[in-house]
């Protein structure tokens, strides 16, 4: 694996399958000396030997200089660092991920330490080891938390039902994740986006339905079918499931169930709906609209580009990417191609099935009105996504496009050039686009 698939997939939420396996033994795994040293070095302020950890995109991404400012900024919200409590192991291949419990003064607070093939740094989160701490804009009072389950048998997932104080029947909204292995809260670093949705537009009224993801959940099974996947498996069946699990809830309005879809969720929007006929609406957060082949090459460029300079090694990885990017597009492509010779090592059935797929084009056939929402300082799906929206939907009189200055990928607030090291800032989405997506609910005519 290259070093650009390992800074797409973990500091930031990429466009990527990644089917996983998990480990949780206590104190097991190969890197556990490595990160405990590594935390050890942070604390004696030796974060110039600590980055020589890190692989080459981690290393432009992360100076010393921010590493150590990072640590100070933990002491200075948690007090002193006191010890390291205890240390776990998640496997998810070719990842080993050391989860180290750092004891502070004031709190504990949990370091997952990504390591590589190589046995290098490839991600580094910090995360309170503790309670998830609510967006001022939730009101706790104004709805209640039920677990649910979407599907049955083989594939059924967890859930939960975020439900609005009151007499129903409700609006609803249905959370589709992006891409990767992702919980319920799509949780990324010390951020939950999903869980500031749900809660926040719970809040104000609204139903809202989030579910752990088929590949985090069923990584162990989805592991076994992952030389045929495509979106389907992945993504399409599950929401389609969870619209029908609200439809049938008598304290759910089935004429106003809304599927939101970030990302990945929002670039399949058109698939969900083609699934799903009691959807009376669809939110695009951060979809792309390219195909995903050039957003993994534009995504690489764009990381390897932040220092202003292409070292050889790196030039050498960018061209053996556009090599497997133009296998993708090749009519040669069939599912006898090698997983290990196309993009990230996703496999041949996952290309083929989006192969032609346009979402714009598909959208301006949809009956739902839709929603498509942008944050421009988003490096990952970025306002060429949001033109490409705007342009093919310019004749439909239901579509509403609104980007937002100032938020990123998790449309979250940030300044100056998106990097992937802000996502290891807590944060919150914008109560702005928590409002408008409940305002455009509310108004929503019921199927």
């Amino acid at each position: 694996m290259s070093h650009f698939f390992r800074a797409i997939s973990l500091p930031a939420i990429c466009w990527l399958l990644v089917l996983s396996v998990q480990a949780a033994e206590q104190g097991s795994g190969g890197h556990v000396e490595q990160a405990r040293t590594f935390i050890e070095q942070l604390d004696r302020g030796e974060a110039v030997q600590a980055v020589r950890e890190f692989d080459a995109v981690m290393a432009k991404a992360l100076s010393a200089e921010q590493l150590q400012a990072r640590w100070g900024a933990l002491e200075q919200q948690h007090g002193a660092f006191q010890k390291i409590h205890s240390t776990r192991v998640e496997i998810k291949a070719p990842y080993e991920i050391v989860l180290v419990s750092c004891q502070f003064e004031k709190n504990r607070v949990m370091a997952r330490v990504v390591y590589a093939e190589n046995n290098q740094i490839s991600g580094l989160f910090f995360k309170p080891d503790g309670e998830y701490q609510s967006p001022a804009y939730v009101d706790p009072r104004k709805f209640t938390e039920e677990p649910v389950v979407i599907g049955k048998g083989l594939w059924e997932l967890p859930g939960t039902l975020s439900l609005p104080v009151g007499e129903g029947a409700f609006p609803a909204v249905i959370l589709v994740h992006g891409s990767g292995p992702q919980d319920r809260n799509e949780t990324v670093g010390p951020n939950q986006p999903f869980r500031d949705l749900a809660q926040g537009l719970a809040s104000r009224g609204i139903a809202v339905l989030r579910y752990d993801k088929r590949t985090y959940h069923h990584r162990l099974k989805m592991a076994l079918l992952s030389q045929r996947i495509t979106v389907r498996e992945e993504t399409v069946e599950d929401a389609a499931l969870a619209v029908q699990r609200l439809a049938g809830d008598p304290r759910i309005d089935p004429r106003r169930i809304v599927v939101l879809g970030h990302s990945l969720g929002g670039y399949l929007l058109p698939r969900i709906a083609a699934e799903s006929k009691d959807v009376a609406g669809l939110i695009s957060l951060a979809g792309s609209v390219r195909p995903l082949e050039d957003l993994i090459l534009d995504q690489t460029r764009y990381l390897v580009q932040l220092d202003g300079k292409v070292t050889s090694e790196e030039q050498a990885q960018l061209d053996a990417l556009a090599v497997q990017v133009e296998r993708v597009r090749s009519t040669d492509l069939s599912e006898s191609v090698s997983a290990v010779d196309l993009p990230l090592g996703v496999p041949a059935s996952y290309w083929l099935d989006l192969r032609g797929y346009q979402p714009a084009q598909a959208a301006r056939s949809l009956s739902q009105p839709l929603l498509i929402l942008q944050g421009e300082r988003d490096y990952q799906v970025t306002m060429e996504d949001f033109r490409l929206w705007k342009e093919a939907l310019a004749e439909r009189e239901d579509v509403r496009l609104h980007s937002y200055p100032g938020l990123n990928h998790l449309l979250m607030a940030g300044e100056g050039k998106s990097l992937p090291t802000e996502y290891l800032v807590p944060g919150h989405v914008s109560e702005k686009v928590i409002q408008e997506i409940a305002d455009w609910v509310k108004a929503l005519r019921p199927l």
